[in-house]
């Protein structure tokens, strides 16, 4: 459960302390994510600083644990920092004039960026569970959506379709802004959903993903409404892509190196003569944050281990023309890959 995440950050920090304003690493050590709160780890436990705004409901949902919510007194807050002797906060997730207020109260800060990386890239079973939970809604909304989709809709319209069924499903909300391209558009890796119209023959790219607890789910799905016989170039670069996908569903190990992994889809696209065409990196890690460790591309050297998620996402892209992207959200588990997408087809789909 989450209500362990405080006292594993503690214990990687080195600190007699830790103290966070951040939301999603509020999320990660208390399971809540207050507006304006913070939290402080100590070997007493977790204490939630909150307003009256969500004490009752944090006082429910962390009734029977080690995190206690209380009032924020900014004085009392930072007079109890101080007196620790060392503080540990990431200084990437803190604003520099909080730092300053830390630091001005007499607060020993040090820098636990990395104990925060270390702690969240390998995910326990609550947190996969709730990242299998959030691939499932994703996809089920997808597949209700197909049959829906029509002629003149909007990109936007297909978006917030798309939004409104996983949210019915019981998502949180999205994980990014929902990206749908049609045509030409899908060249573009990270489109802007605009008021384009869909017509018959376009191809259509849906790169999307929904939160469960604040964990994340990724998928992007790329499919023809309608063949109006233009797209054979298209079609032999989605069998490339689709290959490369499953290359490195099949091939990636525990113990590979990011670099080792995105190389097998990389050098797969290369053969087919589309390697200039993949112009970002195969995966990036995946939990509270859409994009996290580990980084699977041609420049990493972190070692994948069992119990990481990242993405599994070959593309395929020709300005002006079309662009290709399948994607799973898959984990390490028994050192080898297994996908939380199961539901949806990845042979192209022709509506």
């Amino acid at each position: 459960m989450v209500y362990a995440n405080g006292k594993k950050i503690l214990q990687l920090s080195g600190c007699e302390a830790v103290y966070t304003s951040c939301m999603y690493q509020l999320r990660y050590i208390t399971g809540l994510e207050p507006e304006n709160g913070c939290a402080v780890v100590d070997k007493t436990g977790v204490t939630l600083y909150t307003d009256m705004r969500y004490m009752e409901a944090a006082e429910k949902l962390l009734a029977g644990t080690d995190i206690k919510p209380v009032l924020y007194k900014q004085d009392e807050l930072l007079k109890r920092l101080a007196a620790y002797e060392s503080v540990g906060i990431s200084f990437d997730q803190t604003a520099h004039v909080e730092y300053l207020a830390l630091e001005k109260a007499g607060a020993k800060l040090k820098n636990i960026d990395d104990a925060y990386t270390q702690a969240m890239t390998v995910k326990n079973e609550w947190e996969l569970g709730n990242i299998a939970k959030a691939c499932e809604i994703a996809e089920d909304a997808f597949n209700e959506l197909l049959p829906e989709i029509k002629e003149g809709m909007t990109e936007t319209e297909v978006a917030a379709m798309l939004e409104y069924k996983m949210r019915k499903l019981g998502a949180q909300g999205v994980s990014f802004e929902t990206i749908v391209a049609f045509g030409a558009h899908a060249a573009v890796p990270h489109h802007e959903t605009g008021l384009t119209k869909l017509k018959f023959g376009d191809e259509i790219l849906i790169d999307f993903g929904c939160k469960v607890n604040g964990y994340c789910s990724d998928i992007t799905r790329t499919f023809l409404f309608g063949d109006d016989g233009k797209h054979e170039d298209f079609k032999k670069a989605y069998a490339s892509v689709l290959k490369a996908h499953n290359l490195a569903k099949e091939k990636i190990v525990a113990g590979m190196t990011g670099k080792e992994a995105d190389a097998i889809a990389r050098d797969s696209l290369k053969a087919d003569g589309y390697g200039d065409l993949f112009t970002h990196s195969l995966g990036h890690g995946i939990g509270l944050n859409i994009h996290e460790k580990p980084i699977v591309s041609p420049r990493s050297e972190q070692v994948l281990q069992n119990g990481m998620v990242f993405s599994d996402e070959p593309g395929v892209y020709v300005a002006g023309e079309y662009g290709i992207r399948i994607e799973d959200t898959v984990t390490l588990k028994d050192g080898k890959v297994m996908s939380f997408m199961s539901k949806t087809d990845k042979k192209l789909i022709i509506l």
